[in-house]
C-alpha cells in the first residue's frame, strides 16, 4: 500500500555525489548514536502513538498482550502529472494465529485518480497455526496508465525512440522519449509454503499476470507517419499480441526466514530462491521461465537500542530473452509491496534480467523506546537490453532518500512510514504502513 507523488524537479548536476555524501553522513550518525546509546540508554520500554496520546490526556497506557492484533487505516492523497489528483484509503491488519509466535499481515488499498485510473490491491502474508504453513499472496486490479522508456537501465538513451527522433533531427530528452501507455492489469499471485524445518519452507504457488486493453499512445503505423515504440517492437519481434497478453505460471520456491518479525524486523535474514514456469500446460502460447532470488538481512548496531540497525535487500530476476511479453518482464516497483527503487516511478526500469539492491540505515529519533525513528537509504538498479547488447551492471541507476517512522502499534511493530526519494531526474513521495522491506 503505497501512495506516490512523482516529482520531476530533481535534475541536479551534483546528483552523482549525493550517495557518497549520504554514506559519510550515515557513518557519522551511526557513530554518534552508538556513543550516546552507550552513555545514556537504559533498557528500552517501547511506546507507540496511542501511549503518547493517552499520556497527554493523563490516562494510563492501554493494556494489550503480545498476541493482540492491530489495524492501521490511513488516507491516500497525492498529485502528479501521470495520475492527476489521487485519493483513496489503505490499511494493514497485523495478527497472530493460534499457537503462532510470529505476526501475520494482511494489507490493501483502493485508489482513484482524476485521470480515470483505479487501483485495487490486496496482499497477504499469513502463518498458520504453529507456523506449519506460510501463505503469501499479491492480488491487484488496475485500470491504469504509465510511461515506459524501453528496456535496460540506460533507457531511453540509445533506445528505439531516441533513434527515430534523431533521424528526424529533433532534440531528445527523457520526457520526449517517454512512451505513455494505458492498460488494464490483473494479478493473482498466491503461494503456500510448507514448513520442513524451523524457519525453512518449501513453497508451491500459481502466478497469473494479465494485461488487456493495451493502448500504446505514441505508436504510429501510418505510411509516411510511422513511430515504432519499444512495446510494439518487442511484441512483434517475439510474436506477442500488442493489445493483450498474459502469463499463467506455476511457482516453486525454497525460503529460509529467521527474521524476528516480518512487519518490522530487527534481527535475522530472509533468503529465497524460486522458479516460475509459464508453460503450454498452464495455457501459455510458449514455454517461459524466470528464476528469482531474494536476500534481506537486519543487523543491530546498538546493544541497548533495537531501533538502531542497518538492513540490506537484494533482488534478482533472470529470464531468457523473449520468454515474456514486454509489460510482464521484470521491472522496478513490481515486487509484492511495490516498494523497490524509491526515487523512481513504477516500472521505470525493465529488462528480461534485473538486479536491485538497497541498504537502509534505521535510527532512533525519540529517546530509547520512543515513537519516532528515522531512515536513510541508498538503492541501485541494473537491467539489461539484449537488443543493445547491454548486459547487467553495464548501466546502474542509483537512488537515495530519507524518511520518518511513527510507531502506531508497539506489539506488532507497525509504523506509519513517510519517505522521500530521489533518483536520476526523478523523485517521489511515499506514504505507507510498515517498512519498505
Amino acid at each position: 500500500m503505497t501512495n506516490f507523488l512523482k516529482l520531476n524537479i530533481f535534475n541536479i548536476s551534483f546528483l552523482k555525489y549525493i550517495p557518497i555524501l549520504l554514506l559519510v553522513l550515515l557513518a557519522y550518525i551511526a557513530s554518534a548514536q552508538d556513543s550516546v546509546a552507550v552513555q545514556v540508554d537504559t533498557i528500552c520500554v517501547s511506546r507507540d502513538l496511542s501511549d503518547v496520546i493517552r499520556s497527554a490526556m493523563h490516562k494510563p497506557p492501554k493494556v494489550k498482550t503480545e498476541e493482540s492484533s492491530s489495524l492501521l487505516v490511513i488516507p491516500i492523497i497525492g498529485s502528479n502529472p501521470a495520475t492527476g489528483f489521487v485519493f483513496g484509503v489503505g490499511g494493514q491488519y497485523a495478527f497472530k494465529m493460534p499457537e503462532a509466535t510470529l505476526y501475520s499481515m494482511i494489507s490493501g488499498s483502493a485508489q482513484v485518480s482524476t485521470k480515470n485510473q483505479y487501483i485495487f490491491m490486496l496482499k497477504n502474508n499469513i502463518y498458520s497455526k504453529r507456523e506449519r504453513f506460510f501463505y503469501s499472496g499479491d492480488w491487484r486490479f488496475l485500470i491504469f496508465s504509465q510511461p515506459t522508456y524501453g528496456l535496460g537501465t540506460n533507457s531511453p538513451e540509445g533506445g528505439i525512440l531516441d533513434y527515430q527522433y534523431n533521424l528526424s533531427g529533433l532534440e531528445t530528452s527523457d520526457d520526449s522519449l517517454a512512451q505513455p501507455m494505458k492498460f488494464n492489469f490483473f494479478r493473482f499471485h498466491q503461494s503456500m509454503g510448507i514448513k520442513i524445518s524451523k524457519g525453512m519452507y518449501l513453497g508451491l504457488g500459481y502466478h497469473l499476470d494479465a494485461y488487456s486493453d493495451i493502448v500504446d499512445e505514441k505508436l504510429r503505423l501510418n505510411p509516411g507517419d510511422t513511430l515504432i515504440t519499444s512495446h510494439y517492437a518487442h511484441s512483434t519481434s517475439y510474436g506477442y499480441a500488442t493489445d493483450k497478453y498474459f502469463s499463467s505460471a506455476l511457482n516453486i520456491s525454497f525460503t529460509i526466514d529467521t527474521r524476528d518479525n516480518m512487519i518490522n524486523a530487527r534481527d535475522g535474514y530472509l533468503a529465497s530462491i524460486g522458479w516460475r514456469g509459464a508453460s503450454k500446460l498452464t495455457g501459455n502460447r510458449t514455454n517461459a521461465n524466470i528464476f528469482q532470488v531474494e536476500w534481506r538481512s537486519f543487523h543491530g548496531v546498538s546493544k541497548r537500542n533495537p531501533n538502531h540497525l542497518v538492513a540490506f535487500w537484494l533482488i534478482g530476476n533472470f529470464s531468457p530473452e523473449g520468454d515474456f511479453p514486454y509489460l510482464i518482464l521484470p521491472a522496478t516497483a513490481y515486487d509484492q509491496r511495490g516498494r523497490s527503487a524509491r526515487g523512481y516511478v513504477q516500472g521505470r526500469f525493465r529488462g528480461n534480467n534485473l538486479v536491485y539492491g538497497e541498504t537502509e540505515y534505521r535510527f532512533p529519533i525519540s529517546s530509547c523506546g520512543g515513537v519516532l525513528t528515522g531512515v536513510a537509504f541508498l538503492n541501485a538498479t541494473t537491467a539489461n537490453n539484449p537488443a543493445q547488447s547491454l548486459n547487467l551492471f553495464k548501466s546502474i541507476k542509483p537512488g537515495y532518500g530519507f524518511g520518518l517512522r511513527i510507531a502506531v502499534d508497539k506489539h506488532s511493530r507497525t509504523n506509519l512510514a513517510i519517505d522521500i526519494g530521489f533518483g536520476d531526474k526523478s523523485g517521489g513521495f511515499y506514504l505507507a504502513a510498515a517498512e519498505t522491506f
